[in-house]
Order: C-alpha cells, then sequence, then structure tokens
C-alpha cells in the first residue's frame, strides 16, 4: 500500500513509546474516578448543595408535589435509570484485580508485549460467571462458568474469553441464538432458572449431535466449582501467535489453578442454593480480604502450522480439545488475583469483554464460532452500555494513551481537541497518524493467511465427528465421577415433560458416548436402549487414544489443605485446649479452623475461659466447609448430640463425603448421629495429634471418594 504524503512524516516510527505499564497501572488508573463522601456536603449531580433531602417540594403540606423540584426529579429519575440491560448470558458474575507475569520462555511465541519481560507484571481484571441464569440467580447451578481476562497491556487491552471447560455446544455461530433460546428459562413460565432441566435445552441438545460432547462436560462435577481458585479456564477456540520473525503457530489457552481442582458434590451444590445462593463469589472476595490471592498458571498447547492436519479432529472445531497427552500443556506466566472491585456496578457490572480485543502477537483462526464471536461482542456491549463510547467507561479503558478520529454519539466523555477529526489531515499535522508493524511496538498487522475458496453455506467434512471426544471423556473420567455423570443425565431427564425427549436422548445420543452409560440411564427411567450404537460411521469418528488422565478433575487434585475451612463443633464445656491447639495446627498449614457453635454467644470452655464463635451452626452449615472436627469435652459433646442440628452437621458432612475427625469425647456425637466410625475418613482418637495427620491426608484429596458409594445412605 502506498504511503500517504500527509502521514508517511508520521509513520517511520512508533511514538508514545515511553508509557510503560506496571502492576498497579490500572488501580491508579483507576484513582481519578474513585470518589469518597467522607467529609462531603450533598449536592445535587451538578454541583449545588442540597438543604433537605427528605421531603419533595409540594403545594402546602398536604399538597402535590411541584414540577419545578429539580433536585427530587433529578435524584429519581437516576433512580430510575440505575440498571442496565443485564447480559443475556453470562449475566450472573463476581470479579477481582490483579496482575499477569510471563515466564522467560512466553516471549519465543509471541511478540506481544506483555509476553516479552519476565520481570514485568500487567494489570488484569476477570471476571467470573454462569451462563444461563439472570444476575440474581445462584452460584452453585449446574452450569458452563465463564473465565473472561482482560489484559490491560501496553499495546491496548487484550481480552481472553474463556470458559471453564475446553469445548462449546455448537460448531458455527448462526446456531448460538438457538442455543441460547433453548437454554435459557422456558419463554412461556419463566422456569427453570439458572438450570438446564428442561424440556426445550434436551430438545435442542438431543437433535444436534455435535452438542454431545459439551453435554458431557455439562454433566460432570466441572459444572459446579467449589471455589474460582479451584477452576480450570479454556480459551476454546484455536487462536495464533505470532513471534517477532512473524511466524505464526495455532495455540490453545489454558488457565491452570495453582491450588488444584476439585468440584462440589450435586446434593452439596443443590443445598447451597437456598444456605448461601452467593457461595462462590462471597469466598472469593473474603479470600482476597484475607490475602488468601488465587493464583492460576497460563499456558499453551502449540501446534506448528505445517501440523494442522495431523489430528483425527478439526482444530477449527470448537466442540473439540486437543488431548494434553497428544500436545502438552506450556505453561508461559502467572496470574495473581489480589484486589476487589470497589464497586460492583461500576466495574464487575459495566466490564465489556470482546475476543475480539487483541494486540499485536495475538491473531484469530477461522473456527467459525470464533468468527461470530468477534461480531456479536461488539454488538452486544453498544446495546448493553449505551452506544459505541462503553470504551470510555473507567474499567474498559486501557492504560496505554489511544487517540483516534472517533467523535461523539452517547455518553461521549473525552474532549477531544483539534480541527480534524479524520485521516490523512494537514491541519493537525497529521496526527493522530499510522504505525507501521514491527516486532516491537509496532500497529496491529493481520496474519496473511492464504484463502482461496468459494463462498459457500457449508462445513467441512472434518467437522464431521461428534462422539468420538465425548467418549474420550467418559472413558477418562474415574469410576466415582462416572457415577455422578450417571446421576446427572438421571436427574435432568426426570424433570424432561416430553416422554419422546428422554426417549430420544437415552436412545438416539447417549448410546453413541458409551453403551453402559446409555444402559444405566436408560434403567432408571425406565427406557430400554440400544445394544449397538446408533450413530452412523462418520459421526462416532475416529481417536488415537481410548482415554486422556488429564480430563479428570481427578487428575489435579490440590494435594494440600490451603485455602480449606475446616469446622470444629463446640458447646459449653468444651476442651478449650483441643480447639485452641486445632486452630494451630490448620494454620500451620494454610488452613482455616472455624468455631461453630449453637449461638454466636461466647462458649465458656471446660476451665472457664472464654471461645468466641465464628458462626452460628445454621449459619456456617457443613456444605460451606471442607471438614469438621468435633473437640473433646463431656458437655459441650451431650450437648451438641442433644441438638438436631448438632447431629444434621455431621450427618450432612459424612453424606457429602468430608473428612470427620472426633477428639476424645466427642465420639458421642457421631454415634448419636449415626455416623460410622472406623471407616475411612471418619476418625477417632484420644488427642488431637491422633487425629490431625489423617485428617490432613484425607483433606488433601478434597473427598473420601471410598464413601461414595455409601453417601446415599444416610438421610440428611
Amino acid at each position: 500500500m502506498a504511503n500517504n504524503p500527509h502521514t508517511t512524516p508520521n509513520s517511520g516510527k512508533p511514538n508514545d513509546t515511553d508509557f510503560k505499564t506496571t502492576e498497579h497501572s490500572k488501580a491508579e488508573h483507576l484513582e481519578k474516578y474513585r470518589s469518597d463522601a467522607t467529609g462531603h456536603d450533598l449536592r445535587t449531580n451538578h454541583g449545588a448543595r442540597i438543604a433537605d433531602n427528605h421531603n419533595s417540594l409540594k403545594a402546602g403540606e398536604r399538597g402535590p408535589t411541584l414540577l419545578e423540584d429539580f433536585i427530587f426529579r433529578e435524584k429519581l429519575n437516576h433512580f430510575d435509570n440505575e440498571r442496565i440491560p443485564e447480559r443475556i448470558v453470562h449475566a450472573r458474575g463476581a470479579a477481582a484485580h490483579g496482575y499477569f507475569q510471563p515466564y522467560d520462555n512466553a516471549a519465543q511465541y509471541s511478540k506481544a508485549g506483555l509476553f516479552q519481560d519476565s520481570g514485568k507484571k500487567t494489570p488484569v481484571f476477570v471476571r467470573f460467571s454462569t451462563v444461563q441464569g439472570a444476575r440474581g440467580s445462584n452460584d452453585t447451578v449446574r452450569d458452563v462458568r465463564g473465565f473472561a481476562t482482560k489484559f490491560y497491556t501496553d499495546e491496548g487491552n487484550w481480552d481472553l474469553v474463556a470458559n471453564n471447560m475446553p469445548v462449546f455446544f455448537i460448531q458455527d455461530a448462526i446456531k448460538f441464538p438457538d442455543f441460547v433460546h433453548a437454554v435459557k428459562p422456558e419463554p412461556h413460565n419463566e422456569i427453570p432458572q439458572g438450570q438446564s432441566a428442561h424440556d426445550t435445552f434436551w430438545d435442542f441438545v438431543s437433535l444436534m449431535p455435535e452438542s454431545t460432547h459439551m453435554v458431557l462436560w455439562t454433566m460432570s462435577d466441572r459444572a459446579f466449582p467449589r471455589h474460582y481458585r479451584n477452576m480450570e479456564g479454556f480459551g476454546v477456540h484455536t487462536f495464533r501467535l505470532i513471534d517477532r520473525q512473524g511466524k505464526a503457530r495455532f495455540v490453545k489457552f489454558h488457565w491452570k489453578p495453582l491450588a488444584g481442582t476439585c468440584s462440589l458434590i450435586w446434593d452439596e451444590a443443590q443445598k447451597l442454593w437456598g444456605r448461601d445462593p452467593d457461595f462462590n463469589r462471597r469466598m472469593m472476595w473474603e479470600d482476597i480480604e484475607n490475602g488468601d490471592f488465587l493464583e492460576y498458571e497460563f499456558g499453551i498447547q502449540v501446534v506448528e502450522e505445517e501440523d494442522e492436519h495431523k489430528f483425527d479432529f478439526d482444530l477449527l472445531d470448537p466442540t473439540k480439545l486437543i488431548p494434553e497427552e497428544l500436545v502438552p500443556v506450556i505453561p508461559i506466566g502467572k496470574m495473581v488475583l489480589n484486589r476487589n472491585p470497589d464497586n460492583y456496578f461500576a466495574e464487575t457490572e459495566q466490564v465489556a469483554f470482546n475476543p475480539a480485543h487483541i494486540v499485536p502477537g495475538i491473531d484469530f483462526s477461522n473456527d467459525p464460532l470464533l468468527q461470530g464471536r468477534l461480531f456479536s461482542y461488539l454488538d452486544t456491549q453498544m446495546l448493553r452500555l449505551g452506544g459505541p463510547n462503553f470504551h470510555e467507561i473507567p474499567i474498559n479503558q486501557p492504560v496505554c494513551p489511544f487517540h483516534n478520529n472517533q467523535r461523539d454519539s452517547m455518553h461521549r466523555q473525552t474532549i477531544n481537541k483539534g480541527q480534524a477529526s479524520y485521516e490523512p489531515n494537514s491541519i493537525d499535522g497529521g496526527w493522530p497518524s499510522e504505525t507501521p508493524p514491527g516486532p516491537e511496538h509496532g500497529g496491529f498487522e493481520s496474519y496473511q493467511e492464504r484463502i482461496d475458496a468459494r463462498k459457500i453455506r457449508a462445513r467441512s467434512p472434518s467437522f464431521g465427528d461428534h462422539y468420538s471426544q465425548a467418549t474420550l471423556f467418559w472413558n477418562s473420567q474415574t469410576e466415582v465421577e462416572k457415577e455422578h455423570i450417571i446421576a446427572a443425565y438421571t436427574f435432568e431427564l426426570s424433570k424432561v415433560q416430553r416422554p419422546w425427549i428422554r426417549e430420544r436422548v437415552i436412545k438416539e445420543i447417549l448410546p453413541n458416548i458409551d453403551l453402559e452409560l446409555a444402559r444405566r440411564v436408560g434403567e432408571n427411567h425406565g427406557i430400554e436402549a440400544p445394544s449397538q450404537k446408533p450413530a452412523p460411521a462418520e459421526e462416532l469418528g475416529t481417536s488415537s487414544q481410548l482415554e486422556s488422565p488429564a480430563l479428570s478433575l481427578m487428575a489435579r487434585l490440590p494435594g494440600n489443605i490451603q485455602y480449606r475451612k475446616v469446622a470444629i463443633l463446640v458447646a459449653d464445656g468444651v476442651d478449650g485446649d483441643q480447639v485452641e491447639a486445632l486452630k494451630k495446627k490448620l494454620e500451620a498449614e494454610g488452613a482455616q479452623g472455624m468455631v461453630i457453635a449453637p449461638s454466636m454467644a461466647p462458649v465458656t470452655a471446660a476451665g472457664g475461659k472464654s471461645v468466641t464463635p465464628d458462626a452460628m451452626l445454621n449459619g456456617m452449615p457443613s456444605v460451606a466447609v471442607d471438614a469438621v472436627v468435633v473437640p473433646g469435652g463431656s458437655d459441650s459433646v451431650t450437648a451438641l448430640a442433644q441438638s438436631g442440628q448438632g447431629r444434621y452437621y455431621v450427618q450432612e458432612a459424612y453424606k457429602h463425603l468430608k473428612a470427620i475427625a472426633a477428639v476424645g469425647e466427642g465420639k458421642m456425637l457421631l454415634d448419636a448421629a449415626d455416623v460410622p466410625t472406623g471407616e475411612e475418613g471418619v476418625l477417632t482418637g484420644a488427642k488431637v495429634d491422633d487425629v490431625f495427620t489423617p485428617l490432613r491426608d484425607a483433606m488433601a484429596q478434597h473427598r473420601v471418594w471410598a464413601r461414595d458409594s455409601k453417601a446415599n445412605d444416610m438421610p440428611a
């Protein structure tokens, strides 16, 4: 392309390159927008002091309110418009600030500035979310979780809009409205909220074999993470990274939690809906406030362009993943979330992500779902946030300078100087000007992929395999995880009112994943599953491997008890020394001992010392903790054993496979609750030292999986 004579003098080299982000750049940038009312008078939005904020202006004390009351009208008008349209999907979210720091090896894969210096910390803002429910739905529903990260880099914002599952329900974005319409609450009664257990969802996915792989992930324990710190993130699509020499490579993006992966149990997740619907967001908020930051390793799977077609699946198919045994995940950086937002609406609700927000060194692939998202997100944010100036909302602004010739429209904040709002120009010296592409500080240049094809509405035959990776996922699960998946399909289909939809899932979809899976779910519904896979060979597909252990949550169990919360059940007469010893030992392991009592009144220990409860039995239920310990003290244990809440507490913990320990007389509570002692994960001993090590080891495995087959025997 020929240089324009008016812009060439300004295009020979990059400008404004002395600006460098730091870990705290975004916090410093937001500081000018923060407002603290301490010590200030009450005023209108335009600065007039308010003398009376309790009474509107009336024609007499009992007369009508006057139209001229500008204070009342301004206040009410702003209130009437406080809510913006919520997101159609991912409406319920929670977010945190933090930073990303690359490893030394990152620069070899991409020229993007945030990867070049291993000492550099780039500020980030991460929003976790559920997909189906509205803003007022629950945290722990069975659903996909969003994992969206905004990197505030020197070169502009990069939005990695990821999920906690590596694949998706559809292959082409033209089907996205259909999928969302099907999974959202049914239009005639707005039921169910935040769930997929209903006719329209199962009708759609049973008619779309391409959705089978993702549905199986959603029926697994991945659908209700214990904590955002225990949740993996996946970019889903295949992207490109461009290095400093201009060489492109295909990549898949991964977030690996350093705290390990684990999830809630389905029954536990359901009970949390009523007891603490804000469970996930509350835990993240409180942990960050307490200094227990969330940490993730950032990794990539790299495929050279010449190897694009060497797999038995298509890299551009968003319903497929690359098994880690075929292409290992290479860690290239670390992210730490260490600061909570100051204001939920201004930051978490108004943040606008878009996968089209990339920087030099990152580019797209031809994944047809990704291609549609590049259009859809911009369109959505313009509607939600009142026009094309949503980038001027503080949380969305890049921290590097940004100048262009865009002007006006709704909610414009920038006061642009200069007469020229066009390019090229000579009136304002040609500014702002283009920057040529380059290995450093260069302008963005799209990867020059060669395309020679006809315009056509079709899909490649390589997208035709709908079942092989669903089978791979099923084969990769432990026996416990498989039982949970069977139970999930059984429950979900029990909510489907139309029998032919249930039959279609059991007879035409599940057998293509695994015949035993179909048989077990079919038995639970009184439907006979076929003895052979009914799908044609091209849909069944082939896989070069039978299983991938990395696809099991058990592959990355925490291995320690850091960040875990342990309930210590007490009442008057408890052995105070044992309580103190437990708390100290737990703290030394990075865990937190929570003193739980019948009420919030101080408890008098056996020696007369006062013990302050952290919560009540019904205020911090067993579903909100990771293990339970009952210290000794006969009066304390007797009181707990005579309490329905006390017995239920340990029964419920047993049902949810949590480690339980009783010290000394504490065993009396387990006996009163009919919790069997002497089996794995139910520990008794005369002293704290007798139970602590096996308690710690059991907690490090997240749950006592050997108890899974017995869990339903407990009536809690």
